[in-house]
């Protein structure tokens, strides 16, 4: 049986090239990619700072280099499709879906430099690209592909009916280096510290994120946030917490924290004079 690797995000575009691979037959696996910008279950985070730090081929509107991580997860996915022996990768990728980076060209470009070629099907929009080695070899049946483009799911929905979906994922963003407010702060995160790591990038979703020359403070804004926040605490950081009155975890992250504690209690607009507050150096 023809076996295949599909790059499963879980949204409805994934689940419908699912079903119509099934549909002829194809036994499908499904591979989610994961990193500290998005969620997944298979961890790429390491590979996806070098690119984030370094984009080779540019970014969106925020600091999404979304060509580089195509490749990525196309060099990934080929890594495991010829170690588990499956015969071709497939996406639920339509074109001109996002104008960035799934243009038919963009695609087509990335498939090649991925060594690739001929052997991603996206049964989507299958037939707006070449022939791929299986539909060539009568293993797969492009009549039954389909011809979409653009950002619509006006077709999608009609398919997802058509083969009986009635649990439709609405459509999200995904990759939080789309989003506007982050991309700001993980921007000034390069400028001060450009060899950051995931933990540096996660804690920026953690509360509200200030710069101060080489320094971060990370001051959270509810009791959810100061839990959550405990787990990105690592050696070199200096943590404020007040004891006795109401106010926010406070994380400070970077080389000022050697000037004492004096400087961390200045930067704490909510310490009163004489506070009853726990500092302690982690």
């Amino acid at each position: 049986m023809t076996k295949a690797l599909l790059l499963y995000s879980k949204g409805l575009d994934s689940i419908l090239a699912k079903e119509i691979l099934e549909k002829q037959g194809i036994e499908v696996h499904t591979m989610n990619f994961g990193s500290c910008f998005f969620e997944g279950e298979i961890d790429i985070s390491d590979e996806l700072l070098e690119v984030v730090k370094k984009p080779k081929y540019g970014r969106g509107k925020g600091m999404n280099p979304c060509l580089d991580c195509h490749l990525l997860m196309y060099k990934k996915a080929k890594e495991i499709m010829l170690e588990k022996g499956y015969d071709f990768i497939a996406t639920g990728e339509v074109v001109s879906q996002r104008p960035f980076s799934q243009t038919r060209d963009k695609l087509l470009f990335l498939e090649k430099k991925a060594g690739l070629e001929g052997l991603i099907l996206r049964p989507l929009s299958q037939k707006l690209f070449p022939l791929t080695i299986f539909e060539k070899k009568g293993i797969v049946k492009r009549d039954e592909f389909y011809d979409i483009s653009g950002k619509s799911r006006k077709r999608q929905l009609e398919l997802a009916k058509e083969f009986g979906i009635s649990s439709i994922p609405m459509p999200a963003g995904g990759c939080i280096l789309t989003d506007k407010e982050y991309s700001k702060k993980l921007k000034k995160l390069i400028e001060i510290k450009p060899d950051f790591d995931s933990n540096d990038a996660k804690v920026l979703t953690k509360g509200r994120v200030f710069f101060d020359e080489k320094t971060m403070f990370v001051v959270t804004r509810n009791k959810e946030e100061g839990e959550e926040i405990r787990n990105f605490f690592k050696k070199g950081d200096v943590v404020l917490e007040p004891q006795n009155f109401p106010g926010p975890t406070v994380l400070v992250r970077g080389s000022l924290i050697k000037k004492g504690k004096e400087y961390l209690i200045k930067y704490s607009k909510k310490v009163p004079e004489k506070p009853n507050i726990l500092i302690k150096r982690i």
